[in-house]
């Protein structure tokens, strides 16, 4: 009994850690689902979106709830999602159906907030985890997740790479771990399957965001439908790209330990005070 009480108090307090980090997502999909409601303005509703972004952004930094640090993080996020939105929408692959001030080739400027988000997701880990990572080949990582990057956009003339590009990342990460605090414990996991557990909420994320009307795929544009499980696929890819800013740029800004230390085993009960 006591351990069942034991494991059931570490999970809602992992489940409270989570919340805590994905609260800029959740508060901003609640704004995008609000907007829906609202009675017609005369604002377009993706102006009034990206107004409340900002608001949202200068309130999570006001809040503590960023560094910054994890402001530039973010803000890369935030070009680099744009960046992509306006080749992905450009080549079919989704739209944002309304009239906006704030369009740029048929992408609403809010566009970058989703990747944004997921970066602040990324960002409030690290932090109310106190991620550290062994055995992480910085290099190797970061050239198959730009491969990653480029096949997103590549696959519409080229052949797509997804699946050699995934068996490429399980092999350049084999090995290193990710460690994590929950209460007093720490425990770890193998930083792919991190990569795989948050692609799959993205996934639910996204189906969420496209109910809301945040942006809809063809299929989607007579009525919403959900999204197919194949982007679960693409988000536990795409979440290497983010993952690879964020740990370049503190690491440049000096908030990333030593990984030439070996990995040492994370037991429970047992809170690991490395880097």
């Amino acid at each position: 009994m006591h351990t069942f009480l034991s494991g059931a108090g570490q999970l809602a307090r992992f489940a409270v850690l989570q919340a805590r980090c994905c609260a800029y997502a959740v508060a901003l999909l609640g704004g995008i689902a609000v907007s829906r409601a609202l009675p017609e303005l005369p604002v377009a509703r993706y102006d009034l979106v990206l107004v409340y972004g900002l608001l949202l952004t200068w309130a999570a930094r006001r809040l503590g709830w960023e560094s910054r640090r994890d402001t530039l993080v973010i803000a890369a996020c935030h070009v680099v999602g744009l960046l992509f939105e306006l080749v992905k929408v450009r080549l079919g692959s989704w739209s944002y159906p309304e009239d906006a001030v704030t369009k740029i080739a048929g992408v609403p400027l809010y566009g970058g907030f989703m990747y944004a988000a997921v970066a602040g997701y990324v960002c409030r880990a690290w932090h109310l985890f106190e991620l550290r990572f062994t055995g992480y080949r910085v290099a190797a990582t970061a050239v198959v997740a730009a491969a990653v990057y480029v096949n997103f956009f590549t696959h519409h003339w080229l052949p797509d790479l997804r699946w050699p590009l995934a068996a490429a990342m399980v092999a350049v990460t084999a090995g290193a771990w990710v460690g994590f605090t929950v209460g007093r414990r720490r425990y770890r996991m193998p930083l792919a399957v991190s990569f795989v557990l948050i692609g799959f909420f993205l996934w639910v994320a996204e189906n969420a965001a496209t109910y809301v009307g945040a942006w809809s795929y063809p299929h989607q544009l007579d009525g919403w439908e959900p999204v197919a499980l194949t982007k679960f696929g693409a988000w536990a890819l795409l979440i290497s790209v983010t993952f690879v800013l964020a740990e370049r740029m503190r690491a440049a800004r000096g908030g990333e330990p030593d990984r030439r230390t070996p990995a040492e085993p994370l037991r429970s009960g047992h809170r690991s005070r490395s880097g």
